[in-house]
């Protein structure tokens, strides 16, 4: 009897978890800092090399894999119990490029001008290591909505060095923001020159590389002995 009723209490307990419970929260949180995709799981970093010339394409790749990774989540959470396992890669690519080429349409509908300057990067989010992984660790063991929260963060955390990149090679590169020139003219008749170092791949690797230094060096046990 006293069984039941621990189970039965148990249960109770489970359902009333507010949705954005201590637990939850922290899957939001985490990959801003301690499972960062790009700087500590070292996730998606193709795109980031490629995509981060100007700040608006960095915003917009990052929003679109977020919706990818937190909508994959909870699909395949929500099937996760129907889902033979020999098969649940076939099923997992289908749902994920099912949704790519949603948001590839959207972008196409209402950002066109970015669609055309991501080019084929967009397509490629089907096989991005951070969607893929994020259904294999997490969603394929959890319940939907904190599948859907972690996949929200870890599109988030991916975001933030995105568009952290992108700030800093299309301010130090251009000297513009979003296409806005930030730069004043008076600096250039100065003698000031922009960084076309800035603008060219090998740039955002050491962009990056520069950040998961000064990430480490803040957060020491993030190093590895």
């Amino acid at each position: 009897m006293s069984t039941a009723v621990a189970e039965e209490s148990k249960v109770n307990k489970e359902v009333a978890e507010p949705m954005f419970s201590k637990k939850n929260l922290k899957l939001i949180t985490d990959p801003f800092n301690d499972s960062n995709p790009i700087t500590v799981q070292i996730l998606g970093i193709c795109s980031a090399l490629a995509i981060t010339v100007q700040l608006k394409q960095a915003v917009i790749m990052a929003l679109s894999v977020t919706v990818v990774t937190a909508f994959s989540n909870l699909v395949l959470s929500m099937i996760r119990n129907y889902v033979p396992n020999r098969i649940r890669i076939i099923v997992q690519l289908v749902i994920v490029a099912a949704l790519v080429i949603l948001v590839d349409q959207m972008l196409k509908a209402y950002v066109y001008d970015v669609s055309k300057q991501l080019s084929v990067f967009v397509g490629l989010i089907i096989t991005n290591c951070i969607v893929m992984g994020r259904i294999e660790a997490f969603a394929l063991a959890n319940k939907p909505w904190p599948s859907f929260v972690d996949g929200i963060g870890n599109g988030l955390g991916y975001g933030l060095i995105l568009v952290t990149i992108g700030i800093i090679r299309e301010l130090t590169g251009s000297g513009k923001l979003w296409g806005i020139q930030i730069v004043p003219d008076a600096f250039y008749a100065a003698g000031y020159v922009n960084n076309g170092l800035m603008i060219l791949p090998p740039m955002a690797l050491i962009t990056v590389g520069c950040i998961i230094w000064f990430q480490r060096s803040r957060n020491t046990k993030l190093i590895e002995n």
